[in-house]
């Protein structure tokens, strides 16, 4: 089967869509990549089937490369206090056993950073939603949404 230049964007566009589900970022830039594949073959309709994946890896890893190095937050720069974190909402990502803390995702990121590590008194699963009611060393202290 020989892929035709809209096989690429909808691919590419599939995967940006996927991006609403793993918000990542990464399925974005292999997304991108296809939709660039796809203008190119529509531009160059002579490019072989192995020349198109490659050029597909290529812009996908230089644009994945450059969100890490550029784009992506650095770490926290500063400590964390409760005025700035105190009521997020947040999704559990790893739950927390008694020796290590677990890890909350948000769906903005929470002063510059998308996962914290969190601790709590309640014993959560990985998808539960969690509020947060302070912080302590950069360890946000959580608990559980009320019904």
């Amino acid at each position: 089967m020989e892929l035709l230049y809209w096989h690429w964007v909808i691919l590419g566009m599939l995967l940006v869509l996927l991006e609403l589900i793993i918000p990542s970022f990464t399925a974005m830039w292999f997304g991108l990549g296809a939709i660039f594949v796809g203008t190119l073959l529509w531009l160059y309709p002579d490019i072989s089937g192995s020349a198109q994946v490659l050029i597909w890896a290529g812009v996908s890893g230089v644009l994945t490369a450059f969100w890490f190095r550029v784009f992506k937050p650095k770490h926290r720069s500063h400590m964390a206090t409760r005025n700035e974190v105190e009521g997020e909402w947040g999704l559990i990502v790893l739950p927390a056993s008694e020796h290590k803390p677990g890890i909350i995702r948000f769906s903005v990121p929470l002063l510059g950073e998308d996962e914290w590590p969190y601790t709590s008194q309640a014993v959560f699963e990985a998808g539960e939603q969690a509020r947060v009611v302070d912080v302590h060393d950069n360890v946000l202290i959580v608990e559980k949404r009320n019904k």
